[in-house]
């Protein structure tokens, strides 16, 4: 079979994914925040880790507005990387998790002071990640029937 030289431009295009640019490249995911009662949701750019948040907001005289919160202490640009945002299944939890699904590294990011503030990106160290027994509550004693609640 012979392609014509438009044929074989077209091809080459869509073989590279040129054609599709931006299309391919969405590089953003999208987390609402677990707080049953907060209409707020988080934006993270999957390479860089940078997060953002917007929400809701009532103003007088209008149908209201969008009120949105830029990246603020640690939640800037990190190193490169495979980023995602999980949310918690607390019902009263305003923020949500940053992970970097190719090193493990997590932190948490929540807005404060009309900025998104997350923690620094950690990774549980070896001795605490192998599987150890599991640690009575402090105020509960062992065989008592009491057991922390669970999300």
């Amino acid at each position: 079979m012979r392609f014509s030289g438009s044929a074989v431009i077209v091809f080459a295009a869509l073989a590279s994914g040129s054609l599709g640019g931006p299309a391919l490249a969405a590089s953003y995911d999208f987390v609402p925040a677990p707080q049953t009662d907060l209409n707020r949701i988080y934006r993270i750019d999957r390479i860089t880790g940078e997060v953002s948040s917007c929400q809701y907001g009532l103003q007088e005289g209008t149908i209201g507005v969008t009120l949105c919160f830029s990246a603020g202490e640690g939640a800037g640009p990190q190193t490169p990387g495979e980023y995602g945002l999980v949310a918690s299944r607390h019902e009263r939890e305003g923020g949500v998790f940053r992970v970097n699904f190719r090193t493990g590294q997590m932190s948490i990011c929540y807005v404060f002071d009309e900025r998104v503030v997350c923690t620094p990106q950690t990774t549980p160290s070896a001795a605490t990640s192998s599987a150890a027994a599991p640690v009575a509550t402090p105020s509960v004693s062992p065989g008592t029937g009491a057991s922390p609640q669970r999300p």
